[in-house]
């Protein structure tokens, strides 16, 4: 007989669809950043609005990430006590602490996606205003804030499912991949919000999306292998967890958010005509997937 994980007898934090959120948005907002910041820093001059787009979407999600962690905590007003200490109001940073860290992390993201968001509306104003587009590459300074703001986005990409498997609950604490698995899983859901964002914009090229779409479909193979080796990770906790929730996660995220995207992007390579829309059909399956991935991790282990 099989020993019974002792995470099934934690209790749960009660986390629901605002974390769930959270999540989602919060790995688009820092996959699509470090995205945006490849692109400035390694790509071709003809790229950059895609690059532009990247930094457009990271700035607006992220203030819509801190207002979802600040209504979660039940006591909004509070949501300071995570950056200051209470009766010396000096910062604090508990670093063995994960929610303490995302807290410094998230706001330290949320400053250098408003530096390139300044820097990339700057670049279309013809006001004073203009002399902000410096803070984006190839400048010295705009280099600094992409390198620096790229390795903080890439760290908000993956750092949730670090502060899943550091707690006491079933599934969660019972592997050491979801760190692993989120990072892929924002890394696509980003390239998808962006090729699916960037067929509407104008300066982008068909190269540059066709790019974005061959990246979401080797990090949707990644995460297909990610999410197996998850499940064989759990052990005999994967046999509960599977009978609870292993229809959505078969259906709505293999089947409906990884494979079929992935056919539909090969379709997308050979059909000129039809292209753009099998590729943004892909790209809008790539979002739900990753959306419902996020769904059955949090939710399932709330549930048990």
């Amino acid at each position: 007989m099989s020993e019974v994980p002792s995470t099934l007898f934690s209790e749960a934090p009660h986390w629901r669809w605002l974390i769930v959120f959270y999540f989602f948005l919060g790995g688009i907002a820092g996959g699509a950043y470090f995205i945006a910041a490849l692109i400035d820093l390694l790509g071709r001059p003809w790229d950059r609005p895609l690059a532009r787009l990247g930094y457009l979407i990271a700035f607006p999600l992220t203030i819509v990430c801190g207002i979802l962690l600040v209504v979660d905590l039940g006591r909004p007003l509070r949501f300071w006590h995570m950056l200051l200490e209470s009766q010396t109001l000096q910062p604090m940073l508990k670093w063995w602490s994960p929610m303490s860290v995302g807290a410094w992390a998230l706001l330290a993201f949320g400053f250098f996606a408003f530096l390139s968001f300044l820097a990339v509306l700057a670049e279309s104003d013809r006001s004073r205003w203009r002399r902000l587009g410096a803070l984006r590459p190839p400048g010295i300074l705009g280099t600094v804030v992409a390198v620096i703001g790229g390795l903080i986005g890439f760290f908000i990409a993956g750092y949730t499912g670090v502060l899943l498997a550091v707690t006491n609950r079933p599934i969660w604490a019972d592997t050491n991949l979801l760190g692993l698995l989120f990072l892929i899983s924002s890394a696509s859901t980003a390239a998808a919000a962006l090729a699916l964002l960037g067929r509407r914009r104008a300066g982008t090229t068909a190269e540059g999306l066709h790019a974005l779409e061959r990246f979401d479909s080797w990090m949707l193979i990644f995460e297909f292998f990610a999410l197996v080796a998850l499940v064989v990770s759990l052990g005999s906790l994967a046999r509960l967890w599977l009978s609870s929730w292993g229809a959505l996660l078969v259906l709505g995220v293999v089947v409906t958010g990884i494979v079929v995207p992935l056919v539909l992007y090969r379709a997308a390579d050979r059909r000129a005509r039809l292209g753009g829309l099998v590729g943004a059909a892909a790209a809008v399956l790539v979002l739900i997937g990753g959306f419902l991935l996020r769904v059955v991790i949090i939710l399932s282990s709330e549930s048990v």
